[in-house]
């Protein structure tokens, strides 16, 4: 995503996947309770035939946060996290870490990529990705929809992560691994489109215009950026498919007819559900996976030069 620096050389496809993997992960662990929120917030109410029979029992980010350490303990937060990981270490390092060489693919190979050939780029590589870890997402939302009880029971579906993943493909199928899988292939395109490009573009202008050095508070900015645009754009997706992948088999024929259900039943608010943590999670997500990506590409380039040297 642009030049690594003033005197960096581009690093290898290699090096991208590698940094990418591993700053997806970092951004896991630090985000992770948001995205537990705003599973939660977006789940609510679809169990009930009304409105007015919902009781309501998440309000807002941090309320949640705080009903769900106070009802279920502080693990509770991260519950789904082995297979949050899973899915950065497949679905980042492909869909972030590719996306310099598809764009160099859709440019032959030319430095100056227009928004076209960027789009394209983001678009592929967030639909490879989801071929790649869609299992692992479904197992993580899964995981963050079920409730723990107070005393250490819980409602739950599976034991442990590779449970649910064995359980799933037992009880529906490799297909139930894959289930809402076109949902998150749009979603995804459009969240790698949102967060890669703007980010790109952001920081590129940045640059050109001398505002500001390629350091950490460049990187800082375009990704806060990326994360708000992110979140505007793809929020509606986002919770219709979070309803698909946490659904019980039959309860919605496909992406349509849970947005159908969603629109008769809760309104259209119901997409925005979980917008606040959604964009407090992308948000921050963003911030610390690209300034952590950025610096582990530029170490792991230099840590090629200096073994490369002493050779």
């Amino acid at each position: 995503m642009g030049s690594a620096g003033a005197a960096d050389p581009s690093p290898a496809a290699a090096v991208n996947i590698c940094s990418a993997g591993t700053a997806g992960c970092v951004a896991e662990l630090v985000t992770f309770p948001l995205d537990t929120a705003k599973v939660r917030l977006q789940i609510q109410g679809e169990s009930k035939p009304s409105l007015e029979a919902q009781r309501v029992k998440y309000r807002g980010v941090f309320r949640t946060i705080f009903t769900m350490v106070k009802t279920e303990g502080p693990r509770s937060l991260y519950s789904g996290l082995v297979a949050g990981l899973h899915r950065q270490m497949g679905f980042a390092s492909v869909r972030i870490g590719l996306y310099d060489t598809m764009k160099q693919l859709y440019t032959s190979g030319s430095d100056n990529a227009g928004i076209g050939a960027r789009l394209l780029a983001g678009c592929s590589t967030g639909a490879m990705a989801v071929a790649v870890a869609q299992p692992t997402d479904v197992v993580k939302i899964r995981f963050q929809a079920q409730v723990r009880l107070p005393g250490g029971g819980t409602v739950s579906r599976y034991s442990n992560t590779f449970d649910a993943y064995k359980t799933i493909a037992r009880d529906e199928g490799v297909r139930g691994l894959w289930k809402g899988c076109l949902t998150n292939i749009t979603r995804n395109a459009i969240v790698n489109c949102c967060e890669l490009v703007t980010y790109d573009v952001i920081k590129e202008l940045i640059l050109k215009y001398h505002l500001m050095t390629d350091n950490m508070p460049c990187h800082f900015t375009a990704g806060f950026a990326a994360g708000f645009c992110t979140t505007v754009v793809v929020s509606p997706v986002d919770v219709v498919k979070t309803r698909i992948m946490n659904s019980t088999p039959g309860k919605y024929s496909g992406a349509l007819n849970c947005a159908m259900t969603m629109l008769t039943k809760e309104g259209t608010t119901a997409f925005y559900k979980g917008f606040m943590p959604a964009f407090l999670r992308l948000g921050s997500w963003n911030i610390v996976m690209f300034m952590s990506y950025e610096q582990l590409k530029r170490a792991f380039v230099r840590f090629q030069q200096s073994r490369d040297s002493a050779l």
